[in-house]
């Protein structure tokens, strides 16, 4: 199938499911299925943009102007993940807490606007990584639209670039709280730290980073492609993680990966 053939599945799944209410963070998968569902159900959907600590400021106002430029409905939550602790506490299942509390909230607000179902930015390649987030979407009857069209990262891509959108290219983005080692406590200051320093690394040119936090040294992830800028650039690389507060600054020889601390998981953790 073409990609012009794959969106217009998309938007046929969606509207058989007559009204919904979309996860929405400005990232390349939510952003297509919100334009699909405003295709689909144009007087029947909403995006929400849920909003807290766990993701940078730099995001929200991103997602925000994403949402505006295309023209979609948008509204604004906020979580406090960081009030669970059995989140806070950062056990290999955290994202299972954090979707419990962010579906639960969206799902009584698709109730309140008369929506009958949550959708999320699930696509297929998400089913062989470690989510257990995606348990508390199933728990609480949240579909996946772009999952269960079998559209992949790169189906997403290659669909936003034939519609134009303007986020075909962004890089993919998780919750800051993917920062830290499992068993390591996360609050504001931690997070706040390592938004800092993704930002000054960004305002050095580079695009696909995760700056991983293991107490005061920063471990850098940084594209392939990126790998030589980053070594060339050292010395200001150094000088951002420093400044963001960290006494360390290492470069991973691996580079970026989704999910690098999950590598450390037992295979049970994973199979959750």
């Amino acid at each position: 199938m073409t990609p012009a053939e794959k969106y217009s599945a998309l938007v046929e799944r969606l509207r058989g499911l007559d009204s919904v209410l979309v996860a929405y963070s400005g990232g390349v998968d939510s952003t297509l299925l919100a334009v699909a569902a405003r295709e689909a159900l144009p007087h029947a959907y909403l995006a929400v943009l849920a909003v807290s600590a766990t993701y940078p400021t730099s995001e929200v106002r991103a997602a925000e102007e994403t949402a505006a430029a295309l023209g979609l409905d948008l509204v604004e939550v906020e979580t406090d993940e960081l009030a669970d602790p059995r989140f806070a506490s950062n056990p290999s299942d955290r994202c299972y807490y954090c979707k419990q509390e962010l579906f639960g909230l969206l799902c009584d607000l698709a109730t309140a606007r008369g929506l009958a179902h949550v959708a999320d930015g699930n696509n297929a390649d998400d089913v062989s990584d470690h989510r257990p987030g995606h348990r508390a979407a199933v728990e609480l009857g949240v579909v996946s639209p772009l999952q269960e069209a079998g559209l992949t990262k790169q189906d997403i891509r290659d669909i936003s670039h034939l519609l134009g959108l303007p986020t075909a290219d962004k890089p993919s983005m998780a919750c800051l709280a993917s920062r830290f080692p499992y068993g390591t406590l996360i609050d504001v200051a931690g997070l706040t730290r390592v938004g800092a320093a993704e930002d000054a690394l960004r305002s050095l040119g580079f695009v696909q980073t995760r700056v991983r936090a293991h107490g005061d040294i920063a471990r850098l992830e940084v594209a392939a492609e990126e790998m030589q800028a980053a070594f060339e650039k050292r010395a200001e690389v150094s000088a951002a993680l420093k400044g963001a507060g960290f006494a360390y600054a290492a470069l991973d020889l691996d580079g970026y990966r989704t999910g690098s601390l999950n590598e450390t998981l037992p295979k049970e953790a994973l199979d959750r």
